[in-house]
């Protein structure tokens, strides 16, 4: 007897949401369940807001993978019409380096070697340019004018929606490993979920961490903070990014640091006054003006790591129609479209599998190597 479906996607988060568009696009029939919808508050991709970044440092495959996904986004935009054309936001990405920086240096001769239009800019033009930034012991930037914000929880839905457009099956629902799924193939995109789905394979080797965003007031009538004047900025050094005021939603600042082990079920989604206190600091030595300004919003979301930060895309060890698709490990957002045709690649059976995506490069031990 025929299957109901040729592929069934778990999850409509980024991933999940991508891959069944493209397996959609490439002929196949196609189911997608979340258990709490796309964009929802629990998952990774919930939230406002996400950047779109093609820095990686030395590592070209994610500025080549960022850089088709950049287009593809767009493109997608463009299709769905004017409505759309706020999800994303050309405010650019300014990385703030150091004196001897060799993740900036190193992403220097990436961008330029891909072809990346950038501008490096020394301290006097930072200074003139960027003067609500106090910047401290920077002394050198790289601008990304044509990267900037993705507008995450809108537009994962635009995505669901258009796929649903183009004839993918959309249903809300819990799976479990016990659940009867009547498809050919599963891909499991599940984000934080992975390791609860998988425990006795994933269990170690995904770590969910929780993780703090805080939005903060700008003054009235004050347009330094805004997307025209502030592009969304970078600090690896100090594992801190923010983001201008996009929507009039304030000043975004979060730490990029990994928090402790986080449930995305059941954990509360109250941020702590410790991490409120290590925000507000860092805010007011990087941007002196905001020092007094008032929180507007905060929200604890979640990474989900892999032991270095590589993404996860292979199929699972003991079922051969069975795909594993996540690790986004707080910076996969904005390769969504690249995953999605990845993974509809490798299922069509015309895809090159990527070494770095495998499960047997996964580890116990977390080394941080991917930013």
């Amino acid at each position: 007897m025929a299957k109901s479906h040729d592929v069934a996607v778990i999850g409509a988060g980024v991933f999940g949401a991508w891959t069944a568009y493209w397996l959609r696009r490439a002929g196949a029939k196609v189911l997608l369940v979340d258990a709490y919808g796309p964009g929802n508050s629990r998952a990774s991709s919930g939230g406002e807001s996400r950047m779109i970044r093609l820095g990686y440092g030395p590592d070209e495959i994610y500025t080549r993978m960022a850089q088709r996904s950049l287009v593809l986004w767009k493109e997608l935009f463009e299709e769905l019409g004017p409505h759309a054309a706020s999800l994303f936001q050309r405010t650019g990405i300014l990385w703030l380096a150091r004196e001897r920086d060799a993740y900036c240096e190193a992403g220097l001769s990436t961008l330029e070697h891909v072809g990346v239009r950038f501008e490096r800019l020394d301290r006097d033009e930072l200074d003139h340019r960027f003067p609500q930034i106090d910047l401290g012991n920077t002394v050198w930037g790289i601008l990304e004018p044509d990267s900037g914000v993705l507008m995450a929880r809108r537009a994962v839905q635009a995505v669901v929606a258009r796929a649903r457009e183009i004839g993918v099956d959309y249903r809300q629902d819990r799976v479990t490993t016990e659940t009867t799924i009547d498809a050919d193939r599963v891909v499991f995109a599940c984000g934080p979920w992975l390791p609860k789905i998988f425990p006795e394979l994933l269990g170690e080797l995904i770590h969910v961490t929780r993780q703090e965003v805080f939005f903060f007031g700008v003054p009235p009538g004050d347009e330094r903070f805004g997307p025209q004047a502030l592009p969304a900025w970078i600090d690896f050094n100090d594992l801190v990014y923010g983001l201008p005021n996009i929507e009039a939603r304030g000043f975004k600042l979060a730490i990029d640091a990994h928090g402790p082990e986080f449930d995305p079920d059941t954990g509360e989604r109250v941020v702590t006054d410790e991490g409120l206190t290590a925000a507000r600091a860092y805010l007011a030595k990087r941007m002196p003006l905001l020092a007094g300004a008032p929180m507007l919003e905060s929200r604890v979301c979640q990474y989900e790591n892999t032991s270095n930060g590589d993404f996860l895309i292979d199929k699972h060890p003991e079922h051969e129609n069975v795909w594993l698709v996540g690790g986004g490990s707080g910076h996969g957002f904005k390769h969504g479209p690249v995953v999605g045709e990845y993974v509809a690649a490798m299922i069509g059976g015309t895809g090159t599998p990527e070494p770095r995506f495998s499960l047997a490069t996964k580890q116990r031990v977390q080394s941080r190597q991917v930013y």
